[in-house]
C-alpha cells in the first residue's frame, strides 16, 4: 500500500499565513502571463515577462527618445500633486461649509449633483479649448477628478460629528469659530483624510489619461502612448507596472498616516 508523504510543518504554517494569500494571486497571474506569452508567440500582443523586466531593470535609460521611466514618472507625479492640491484647497472648505450650514449646502448641492457624474475625461475637449495643450489643461482634468471624492468625504465627515460634542463646546462658551477649529475639523479629519486618499488615487489615474492628449511631450502617459505607436508593448506594460507601484506606495503612505494619527477613531467605534 502506497503511503502519501506528509508536507513539512513549515509548509503548512506558510500556507496558513496571510502572506501566502497576499502573494498567491500575483504568482498565479505571472505564471499564467508567461504561459500565455509562450502560447501566443507574438510580442506585440503579449510580451514575455523577461522582456518587460529588461525594461524595468534600467528605469533611468532613455526610451525611444521620450525620456526614462523614472523621469517621466516624476513629471507625472508633479502634475498630480499640483492638481491634487488645487482640488483639496477648493473641496475641503466647501465641504465643511456644506456640512455646517444648510444654506451653503442648498447653494452648492444641486450644482454638485449635476457635475459629479461627469467623467473627468469628458472635460478634455473643453480643457484644450480653454487652456490649450500644456500644464493648465492637465491640472484642470486632475483637479476635477480629485475634487468630488474629497468634497463628499469632507461633507460626510462634518455631518457625522456627534451633536453632543458640539453642544458641549457651546455649553463651555466656545464660539462658532472655536467649535469649527477645535471640534468639527479634528472630528472630521479621519473622513477627510480618506477623501484625500481616494482623491489622490483618482488624480493619479487622470494624469495618465491626460498625458495621452495630442501635443503632450512628457509624462508616463505620454511614454505609454508613444511606445504603442512604435509597437513597444513591453514598454507599455513596464509603464503600467510603474504606475501601479507608485500608486501603491502613495496609498501605503496614506494608510501609515491614518493609522498613526487617527487611531482614536477605531477606539471610538
Amino acid at each position: 500500500m502506497q503511503v502519501t508523504p506528509e508536507l513539512p510543518r513549515w509548509w503548512h504554517r506558510f500556507l496558513s499565513k496571510p502572506v501566502f494569500l497576499k502573494i498567491a494571486l500575483p504568482v498565479i497571474i505571472i505564471i499564467s502571463w508567461e504561459v500565455l506569452s509562450v502560447l501566443i508567440g507574438n510580442e506585440f500582443i503579449l510580451p514575455s515577462i523577461v522582456s518587460v523586466l529588461l525594461v524595468l531593470s534600467n528605469p533611468f535609460a532613455d526610451i525611444l527618445g521620450s525620456g526614462s521611466l523614472v523621469g517621466n514618472a516624476f513629471v507625472s507625479l508633479g502634475r498630480v500633486l499640483i492638481g491634487f492640491m488645487v482640488a483639496a484647497v477648493l473641496a475641503i472648505p466647501i465641504g465643511i461649509g456644506m456640512g455646517r450650514s444648510g444654506r451653503v449646502h442648498d447653494f452648492f448641492d444641486s450644482t454638485i449633483q449635476v457635475f459629479r457624474p461627469i467623467p473627468p475625461l469628458a472635460w478634455v475637449p473643453l480643457a484644450l479649448a480653454w487652456f490649450r495643450i500644456g500644464l493648465l489643461s492637465m491640472v484642470f482634468i486632475i483637479a476635477i477628478g480629485a475634487f468630488f471624492p474629497i468634497l463628499l468625504n469632507t461633507l460626510d465627515g462634518v455631518k457625522s460629528i456627534k451633536k453632543t460634542w458640539v453642544e458641549a463646546a457651546h455649553t463651555l462658551g466656545a464660539k462658532e469659530r472655536q467649535v469649527l477649529v477645535k471640534v468639527v475639523i479634528p472630528g472630521a479629519a479621519p473622513t477627510i483624510w480618506t477623501g484625500l486618499r481616494v482623491g489622490f488615487g483618482i488624480a493619479w489615474m487622470c494624469v495618465v489619461a491626460a498625458e495621452m492628449m495630442p501635443g503632450t511631450n512628457s509624462g508616463i502617459g505620454y511614454l505609454i502612448i508613444t511606445s504603442y505607436n512604435w509597437g513597444q508593448v513591453q514598454v507599455i506594460i513596464a509603464g503600467i507596472v510603474i504606475i501601479g507601484i507608485i500608486g501603491l506606495g502613495i496609498d501605503i503612505l496614506f494608510k501609515i498616516v491614518e493609522r498613526k494619527k487617527f487611531m482614536w477613531r477605531e477606539l471610538d467605534r
